[in-house]
């Protein structure tokens, strides 16, 4: 059953990446647990990254418009996707979320996913990347705990480094934890607090979009 789902997913999946490849647009999926930061990231991240190219959004959760519309606040098209007890999106969900839009050629479509780290990294979306978000609050073990998910992230940003002196975290050893479950994984460390290491990782964004 688990295989059929799945089988099913990734076809979609394909024709959700065929969509974006047609017309220039990559499409980041954006995971994390719960409180990791997603939202606030992309708070900070999207307005440096409009005046290179346009920036989308499709929001996902399982209730409430909450995130949406903050991210709404930013003047970027937005849609939120709420799965009710679905713990993750799926590639349906994105395509329905697709044919809603009105997506521009050579633009950035950023995929806020459910907080799961273990079901979204089951399911392909058609996204370019999968970004991991986790914050100093959460234990620095996290990577070895849900390895499925660092297996399956291209990038990893570590949030709320501000933190740091306040909490019982080694980014070090975290970022050593990951990379034993995933040594192609790129690594960052943000503050979206302060914006510490922002620069960086949008920098890094920057350049998926121009390489694309």
């Amino acid at each position: 059953m688990e295989q059929d789902v799945l089988l099913k997913n990734n076809l979609l999946a394909e024709r959700n990446r065929g969509y974006f490849e047609a017309r220039n647009i990559v499409a980041l999926n954006f995971l994390s647990s719960p409180g990791s930061g997603k939202t606030s990231l992309l708070e900070k991240t999207i307005p440096l990254l409009l005046g290179d190219f346009p920036v989308a959004v499709i929001e996902g959760d399982q209730q409430t418009t909450n995130d949406a519309d903050r991210i709404h606040a930013l003047g970027v098209p937005v849609i939120q996707v709420n799965t009710g007890s679905g713990c993750h999106l799926d590639a349906l969900m994105v395509n329905r979320a697709l044919k809603e839009m009105e997506l521009k050629d050579n633009s950035l479509l950023c995929i806020e996913n459910v907080g799961n780290l273990v079901c979204p990294a089951m399911f392909d979306l058609g996204e370019a990347k999968k970004i991991v978000v986790i914050s100093t609050t959460e234990g620095d073990d996290k990577p070895l705990k849900y390895p499925a998910m660092f297996h399956e992230a291209d990038i990893c940003v570590l949030n709320k480094t501000d933190l740091l002196p306040y909490v019982d975290f080694s980014a070090s050893r975290c970022r050593e934890n990951a990379m034993r479950v995933n040594h192609h994984l790129e690594w960052f460390e943000v503050s979206v607090k302060t914006g510490e290491g922002i620069e960086a990782l949008t920098g890094r964004i920057r350049q998926m979009v121009k390489d694309r």
